[in-house]
């Protein structure tokens, strides 16, 4: 058994970042030695002191869509929903709030462009919508949705590029792979010129990243499933560092995931796309991926877990101890790690 509140630790709110620092590259760095527990206190433009030529950084192009609406039933009840996944082209699954208001066959007004009508309730709770618009969709949800921040986060974003690696390009997240909000074209440029290969997979970030852990003993988890998506030159790329003895390094959790999801026995990894719901959790022989760039998570969250299966618990959280003591940033828009 593995409980759930080993992973916890107090955390002073004013440590939670509320807003992005104005230059990316301008975070704090903390290097944790994975196998001494040594810790080194850097800026996040150290990061290339700890890659060599030949490497690989692999890194999540997914890119956040505005998948929080704002709407009114038809008897001008306010609602809010969050869309989580496309079923076809016009039918999507969401959360909705208030839910006990909102029953099948409630019709949903977002814009004059846009409205829905609930189709179902689902077993879990959420609603299955069917959409009414005319055009391309993400188009109008440009003009209409908003970027869904986390719970935490209590203020708006004064640009919602700032919840956006500066290398996003896939639509198909509600939540931002966090560790990434920290390169900029600049640093990105330097790892190239420093002979560096970056490789981009794509992991679409959902519900999950949100979801607690409710079971004491971990274990009893389930974890949400999320599409990935590996292209043939992106699986070269990392098998080639690999067969040379160079090291791969995972930019956050999602990618560090997705490889884990493919790669064979011996770390290899091949060309594929499909849904993915690993748990990495202390115990978990990593097979790819040798380094890991994250940010600090939240107290017994399966992000937290995952460091420590690379770490070490007692690594982990002696590290989480360090950071709070020197008041690093937390959470999305705070520090590296």
């Amino acid at each position: 058994m593995i409980l759930r509140s080993d992973f916890n630790f107090d955390l002073p709110e004013d440590l939670i970042a509320q807003t992005p620092l104005k230059n990316r590259e301008r975070s704090r760095l903390l290097v944790l030695n994975k196998s001494t527990g040594e810790i080194t206190h850097k800026m996040f433009t150290d990061i290339m002191d700890y890659m060599s030529s030949g490497d690989c950084l692999v890194i999540n192009n997914t890119k956040v869509y505005p998948a929080r609406l704002y709407g009114v039933t038809e008897d001008s009840f306010s609602i809010e929903l969050l869309l989580l996944s496309q079923q076809n082209t016009h039918i999507w699954e969401a959360i909705v709030k208030p839910g006990k208001k909102i029953k099948k066959g409630t019709h949903l007004d977002f814009s004059p462009s846009l409205s829905c009508d609930v189709l179902d309730v689902l077993p879990n709770g959420n609603r299955l919508l069917e959409f009414h618009y005319s055009g391309d969709f993400y188009n109008i949800l440009d003009k209409v949705g908003h970027i869904p921040l986390p719970p935490y986060i209590k203020r708006s974003l004064y640009d919602n590029n700032r919840y956006q690696t500066v290398y996003a390009k896939n639509s198909g997240s509600i939540a931002a792979p966090t560790a990434g909000l920290h390169f900029n074209e600049y640093l990105l440029s330097k790892v190239n010129k420093k002979g560096v290969d970056i490789a981009e997979i794509t992991l679409h970030v959902g519900l999950g990243t949100f979801r607690p852990v409710k079971a004491e003993n971990i274990l009893d988890h389930n974890m949400h499933a999320e599409y990935f998506c590996i292209s043939k030159n992106a699986a070269t790329t990392i098998n080639n560092a690999k067969s040379n003895g160079h090291k791969i390094i995972a930019v956050g959790t999602t990618t560090c995931r997705t490889l884990e999801s493919v790669a064979n026995d011996n770390g290899y990894i091949s060309p594929c796309s499909g849904y993915t719901d690993i748990f990495i959790y202390p115990g978990y022989t990593f097979k790819t991926i040798d380094r890991l760039i994250t940010n600090f998570h939240l107290p017994e969250s399966t992000l937290i877990m995952l460091v420590s299966a690379m770490c070490t618990k007692e690594n982990t959280l002696a590290a989480y101890d360090e950071a709070i003591s020197h008041k690093y940033r937390f959470f999305s828009f705070g520090d590296a790690m």
